[in-house]
């Protein structure tokens, strides 16, 4: 008798040793360094569609998508979001998306749909603009620039700090808004803006924490973004009645970014890379994006944060270049930006 009882336990034992429990699925989506999302977001995601999803950090948008275009045959994810209207036709021209139209497209704005394919589903948009800080023109008794050509005047000589547009998004963009205002005038405004003393640095952190008189730097006029002052207050130490600084948004001043997610092509994870797009587009994930990433949502139905709504300024009329004039002259701009600016 004992014996049988001792055969059945070992039995009962390798039954339980040689259970395994289900896999649950992986959704892997590329991003660029600045995508986030709040962890409690994504974490509702998983649990509805019983998914783990991955984000694979790829760099900035540009280095994000020539790596997808160099794995297009062997993609490296299911989804790819942070491709920009900078280099959307890039993106495109390399073929790394399946299409999809999404159930959700019908409540986005069609300013936001660049791609009539819907290959690359816009998300969100920031409007790149000129910031100035309020206190040192009012100190100084100065009106704020209210055009590009403003920052020619001698008055605003030696206050400008600006990105690389070859190193810096925000610094491509406004590249962009001066070929769009200038067209082909871009590069004799580019060397007024020199013989006015602009400041050239590699990155917006450095240009807005170290250089922007805001904070301590040197340079009252920065490139920046029309949301920066929002932020301002709603990051503050202190409680703050008013922005510190303020956006320059009049008419083709600024340049709108718009962000797009896509199938790559090859996912082997289709009818998940779908329903996270889904996602992204739903209120749920649009309200997220402004703390986190500090970009708009285009879903017209997400509810901005009352500070937001409060302080937003948003660009009137931005300077606009089309995606395939983008693709056909972005290196020739940025080769010719350099021998004016950095000779």
């Amino acid at each position: 008798m004992k014996k049988k009882y001792s055969v059945a336990i070992i039995v009962l034992l390798l039954a339980a040793c040689g259970r395994v429990e289900p896999e649950i699925p992986v959704l892997t989506v590329m991003t660029h360094d600045s995508f986030a999302v709040s962890d409690d977001i994504a974490a509702a995601f998983e649990a509805e569609h019983n998914v783990k999803v991955i984000f694979l950090k790829a760099g900035d948008a540009g280095s994000a998508v020539n790596k997808a275009a160099l794995s297009v045959d062997n993609p490296l994810a299911d989804v790819f979001y942070g491709v920009d209207n900078t280099f959307l036709s890039r993106a495109l021209e390399a073929g790394i998306f399946e299409p999809y139209a999404s159930p959700l497209l019908a409540g986005i704005p069609d300013e936001f749909e660049l791609d009539p394919e819907n290959r690359a589903l816009p998300v969100d948009y920031g409007d790149v603009c000129l910031n100035y800080d309020v206190a040192y023109f009012e100190d100084h008794d100065l009106a704020e620039p209210g055009s590009l050509e403003d920052l020619l005047k001698p008055e605003y000589k030696g206050l400008l700090v600006v990105q690389n547009p070859a190193t810096s998004s925000p610094g491509l963009a406004f590249l962009m808004a001066t070929v769009g205002h200038f067209d082909a005038g871009y590069l004799d405004y580019w060397q007024g803006l020199v013989d006015n003393e602009v400041k050239v640095v590699n990155d917006w952190e450095t240009a807005y924490y170290t250089e922007f008189s805001r904070w301590g730097g040197q340079y009252p006029l920065v490139v920046s973004y029309s949301s920066s002052p929002a932020f301002e207050v709603l990051y503050a130490e202190e409680p703050l009645d008013k922005a510190p600084t303020a956006a320059v948004t009049a008419p083709d001043t600024c340049f709108r970014q718009i962000e797009f997610v896509g199938i790559l092509k090859g996912t082997q994870n289709r009818a998940l890379a779908e329903k996270w797009v889904d996602f992204m587009l739903s209120t749920t994930f649009q309200e997220d994006i402004p703390l986190q990433m500090f970009v708009f949502p285009v879903n017209p139905q997400a509810v901005l944060d009352p500070v937001f709504q409060e302080y937003l300024v948003d660009a009137q009329e931005p300077a606009f270049v089309a995606p395939e004039a983008i693709a056909a002259n972005r290196e020739l701009w940025l080769d010719t930006w350099r021998q004016v600016v950095l000779r």
